[in-house]
């Protein structure tokens, strides 16, 4: 197992990604503290997670809550004595907009939830992180930073901004012996994408637009999430152990273009 032993915090932990990431990191041998806003669904996540044997502890925490992510952190330590890694997905996504005319609060927010709120959570676990001299943080970006969608621009800009926090936090945390880097999430076969296309009323038309999104993969489909997963795990884990800085493509080759 990649992460035996390993204390992991995952934030974000919704119906899509962030279950994935979590109940995975579990079954690769981590004791994992999942965080989100909604209680009920990352209690339901940490149930499957003990019922399939694993360990963790669920975490009510609102990223843009420099307190609840302070909490968050203290709580993991106090459950497993050190914290080894953090994986940062929490993100704010807003209405599909222009730029021209997007609420310019939605950016706000945007950059306040998908970049500033995992600075938060990494300031409060340095302190644990720098006294072990070692950690690893995954900060979870999208292939629009790279190949930029009509309509996506505050999401996108906000991501590119966390982008730039890995880069800048590697430098500055590698003498400590912690490694930060980000994975480059494109479409991904889960909960929230098949929701999506099950709510387009016509289906010839779902049908169609799922055929226009795998024509553009080189792999000839939609990674599934769960295995998605699994590249942000390996940056985690000690076979990356060499790596701090990186930006990992995980989008079935969509980027770079062929």
């Amino acid at each position: 197992m990649i992460l035996e032993g390993k204390v992991v915090v995952i934030t974000g932990v919704g119906p899509g990604m962030g279950r994935a990431m979590a109940v995975g990191a579990a079954a690769e041998g981590a004791k994992v503290a999942l965080c989100a806003r909604s209680e009920p669904f990352i209690n339901d996540v940490l149930e499957e997670i003990h019922g399939r044997h694993g360990a963790g502890i669920a975490v009510r925490a609102d990223v843009t809550q420099t307190s609840d992510c302070e909490r968050l952190i203290q709580q993991t330590l106090e459950s497993f004595g050190r914290l080894d890694g953090i994986v940062n997905s929490a993100y704010f996504h807003p209405a599909w907009s222009s730029v021209e005319s997007a609420d310019l609060e939605d950016f706000q927010r945007a950059f306040d939830v998908n970049c500033v709120g995992a600075l938060r959570v990494i300031r409060a676990a340095l302190p644990a992180m720098k006294q072990q001299r070692s950690g690893s943080i995954v900060n979870v970006s999208t292939l629009a930073t790279r190949k930029p969608m009509p309509g996506e621009g505050a999401y996108a800009v906000a991501k590119a901004a966390l982008g730039q926090a890995t880069r800048q936090l590697a430098v500055e945390l590698g003498p400590y012996g912690i490694r930060v880097n980000q994975a480059l999430m494109g479409w991904m076969w889960g909960a929230p994408l098949r929701q999506y296309f099950d709510s387009i009323p016509d289906r010839t038309a779902a049908a169609t637009q799922q055929e226009a999104v795998i024509s553009r993969i080189p792999l000839g489909r939609i990674p599934a999430d769960r295995d998605c997963a699994r590249a942000v795990y390996f940056l985690l884990s000690d076979y990356s152990s060499e790596m701090t800085g990186a930006a990992l493509d995980v989008n079935g080759g969509e980027w770079p273009a062929p």
